[in-house]
C-alpha cells in the first residue's frame, strides 16, 4: 500500500487524461497537471469535491501535451489559479501555436489557456508544505519537467517513467534526438533513488528498480530499430483518439490522423502510406483487445 503525505492526493485518471496530483496545506492549494479537454468537467468535479470551500491557488504543468493540460482553461476560469508551465513552452503558449504545442501535430484538442510564470531546471516549488526540486526531463517531450521531493523520496515522473515503460519518444519521429535524452533521465531517476514514483499515467508505485529495468529494456528495444518507435507512436495516437471518441470509422481515422505532422513523420520512417498504415494499426489494436472492428468501424474496448 502506497502511503503518501496527508497534504497530497493522487487522482489516477487512466490513459486519456494524465493523473492529477493535488496538494492542500494551510498556506496554499496546488494541482500538478489537469488532464484532457474532454474530461475537463470530471476534473472540475474532482477538484471541487476535494477542495471543499477552498479555491485552487496554483496549477503546475509538467509538460504541455494535451492529456496533461487540457483542463487548464476550465480551472483558470473557475478558480483564477496562478499557472506555471515549462519555460521553453512559453513562446508557443503566448501566441497559441498549436503546431509547436503538438495539438495539431497529433490530431488532439486543447482549449487555449494562459500562464503566469514558468518553471525550469533547478527551480524549487513549495507544494503541500514540502520542497520539490524541478528537473528537466527531455526524451518523451524535450520541454518536460519532473518534480522530486527529497524529504519524502517522492518523484512525480510525468511521462519520463511509468511502472511499465514511458511515453512516446516524439523527437525521434522527426529526426531529432530523443533516445539519448530518455536514457539520461532514466539514469537521473536511478541516481535519485526515489521511494515512491507517481507517474503521469497508472498507479503510484514503489518498486522503482524493477520499473527502471523495464524502461531501460524497452528503450534498448526501440533504439535497435527506429521503426519500432514510429509504429508504437502511430498505435498510441490512434488509440488516444479512439479513447476519446469511443468509435470511429477507418475513413475518419484517416481524415483526423493521417494528415497530422507526427503521423506523416512516423509513416515516413515506416515507409508506408496512411491508407496502408491505419488499417494495419487498427488490426493491431483489435489483436491486443483494445478495440473491435465491425466492417470499417473501430470501437474502443476500454
Amino acid at each position: 500500500m502506497i502511503q503518501l503525505p496527508a497534504s497530497m492526493q493522487v487522482f489516477e485518471r487512466g490513459w486519456l487524461s494524465s493523473n492529477n496530483i493535488l496538494f492542500i496545506d494551510d498556506q496554499q492549494t496546488a494541482l500538478v497537471d489537469s488532464g484532457y479537454l474532454s474530461h475537463a468537467p470530471q476534473t472540475m468535479a474532482l477538484m471541487q469535491q476535494a477542495l471543499g470551500d477552498r479555491t485552487l491557488d496554483l496549477l503546475v504543468n509538467t509538460h504541455l501535451h494535451s492529456d496533461h493540460c487540457g483542463g487548464n482553461a476550465s480551472l483558470q476560469r473557475q478558480f483564477g489559479c496562478r499557472t506555471l508551465i515549462p519555460i521553453a513552452d512559453t513562446p508557443a503558449v503566448a501566441v497559441w501555436d498549436e503546431e509547436a504545442l503538438t495539438y495539431a501535430a497529433t490530431g488532439q484538442r486543447c482549449e487555449r489557456f494562459s500562464f503566469d510564470g514558468a518553471i525550469q531546471h533547478g527551480d524549487e516549488l513549495q507544494l503541500g508544505g514540502m520542497s520539490w526540486q524541478v528537473l528537466s526531463a527531455p526524451g518523451h517531450d524535450p520541454h518536460s519537467m519532473i518534480l522530486y521531493c527529497a524529504q519524502e523520496g517522492i518523484l512525480i515522473s510525468a511521462d519520463a517513467l511509468w511502472e511499465n515503460g514511458f511515453g512516446i519518444i516524439f523527437p525521434e519521429l522527426e529526426g531529432e534526438s530523443g533516445f539519448a535524452e530518455q536514457a539520461a533521465i532514466l539514469q537521473v531517476i536511478r541516481e535519485l533513488q526515489p521511494r515512491i514514483v507517481i507517474p503521469g499515467h497508472g498507479a503510484a508505485f514503489s518498486n522503482v528498480d524493477a520499473a527502471l529495468a523495464r524502461a531501460e529494456s524497452r528503450l534498448a528495444y526501440l533504439q535497435t530499430d527506429p521503426r519500432r518507435n514510429a509504429r508504437n507512436a502511430v498505435k498510441v495516437m490512434l488509440a488516444f483518439i479512439l479513447l476519446e471518441l469511443r468509435q470511429l470509422s477507418l475513413a475518419q481515422a484517416l481524415s483526423q490522423l493521417g494528415q497530422t505532422r507526427c503521423f506523416i513523420s512516423a509513416a515516413g520512417v515506416l515507409g508506408l502510406s496512411a491508407e496502408v498504415l491505419i488499417p494495419q494499426i487498427a488490426a493491431e489494436l483489435v489483436a491486443a483487445g483494445a478495440a473491435t472492428l465491425d466492417a470499417d468501424v473501430l470501437t474502443s474496448s476500454r
